[in-house]
């Protein structure tokens, strides 16, 4: 889920100046908001392929974008590396910060659907081995950075950040949604697990986060829309962060799908086709929920846009919290037989593509042109301390 929140702070007196090579100059200002484009490219390919029909090339298409966000996985890990090698003070500062330390969440996030896309498409290029065996590590590696981050961002929010009440934003939600991710994309591994105990505790223990995560999403929520009536609108380059409630809500509907779709001979009975209960009488409501809240958050970035909203990394918002409620909807569409479900996720996948298309150009630009990677009080469009710490 896709900000580049950034602090704008100064350099205090003894602080090291930027030192190395200029790589590690180049990184000073990395972020782990970056991680947000990998979540939202690799959403695109798991996403495109459970579409209804069959599109000549889409398949091919889909499998392309999964190798585009593990090259962009890749060359992440190494700069983020980089960064906390040589510029130590600024990664502790991003941890210090209310702003950027929630997007550690975008890491797991990121781990987790390049995983799951290797199952869902990458195999078809790497066979079917590789890809079980890199989803296994970044199921793994992810599961256990988002269980992290679920604990430690709360934590450092409650006892080393000092927060106003109108400081809330979506933005908090990220650490929480990530072991949604897991438990939405932990079953794809269980047909790959020696049967009995192995299956049933992974498909247990997603459930297990599901639960987690959700409840932790039903305490954040009131937090965030009470902070929306009584403060008023966003900042605008945090508008589309707005997005970001998407989701909970699309991953917890794609989860009960994905517990319905493996729990058959792996949950004794009846809790196996209790699963297919949940799937739709959960995911349907929660669905209607998703697409009032679409509305809400659409209607305010058009508003955002007139009153002169540029681009900024929180424009990566747009993709993977929207591409969920495209797999949510294939879910449904799988457990009600209702072609209803199938044209939602048709038009919600037709909006995921122009969304990602336009963040891609804007980031690929903003990257050769070097302003996204500027430092703060130097990026253009940066905001004073008081309203919003981003560019």
């Amino acid at each position: 889920m896709v900000t580049a929140a950034q602090p704008l702070t100064l350099r205090k007196a003894g602080t090291p100046r930027t030192s190395g090579t200029p790589r590690a100059v180049a990184v000073r200002h990395l972020g782990p908001n970056w991680y947000a484009s990998v979540m939202g490219t690799a959403i695109v390919a798991t996403a495109g392929a459970g579409l209804p029909g069959d599109v000549p090339g889409l398949r091919t298409v889909c499998t392309a974008v999964w190798a585009l966000s593990l090259a962009v996985l890749v060359t992440l890990l190494a700069a983020r590396a980089l960064h906390w090698t040589h510029h130590r003070d600024q990664a502790r500062a991003h941890l210090l910060d209310p702003a950027m330390a929630p997007f550690y969440g975008c890491l797991s996030m990121a781990l987790l659907a390049v995983g799951g896309g290797a199952l869902v498409v990458g195999q078809d290029w790497i066979g079917t081995g590789a890809a079980v065996a890199l989803d296994a590590v970044l199921f793994t590696a992810g599961t256990v950075v988002g269980l992290v981050a679920a604990v430690a961002v709360p934590y450092l929010m409650v006892v080393r950040h000092r927060i106003e009440p109108g400081q809330a934003t979506p933005v908090w939600l990220l650490p929480l949604v990530a072991p949604m991710v897991s438990a939405a994309l932990g079953p794809l591994l269980v047909p790959h697990l020696p049967s009995g105990q192995a299956q049933e505790t992974l498909l247990l223990a997603c459930f297990a986060m599901f639960g987690l995560s959700l409840l932790a999403t039903f305490v954040m929520l009131p937090v965030i829309f009470a902070r929306l009536i009584t403060g008023g609108p966003l900042p605008l380059v945090l508008t589309p962060t707005l997005f970001l409630v998407l989701g909970p809500l699309g991953q917890s509907t794609t989860a009960v799908g994905k517990f319905a779709d493996f729990a058959p001979g792996v949950v004794p009975a009846p809790y196996d086709q209790g699963f297919g209960m949940l799937a739709v009488l959960y995911g349907v409501p929660v669905t209607g929920f998703a697409l009032l809240w679409l509305g809400l958050a659409t209607a305010m970035v058009l508003r955002a846009r007139r009153r002169g909203m540029g681009f900024a990394m929180t424009w990566w918002a747009f993709t993977f919290p929207v591409g969920t409620c495209v797999t949510g909807a294939e879910g449904l569409a799988r457990h009600t037989g209702l072609a209803a479900f199938d044209v939602l996720a048709v038009a919600l996948y037709v909006l995921l593509v122009a969304a990602w298309s336009v963040a891609a150009v804007r980031t690929a630009r903003g990257l050769l042109s070097g302003e996204l990677l500027a430092a703060p009080g130097r990026a253009a469009g940066a905001l004073a301390p008081t309203t919003a710490r981003t560019r």
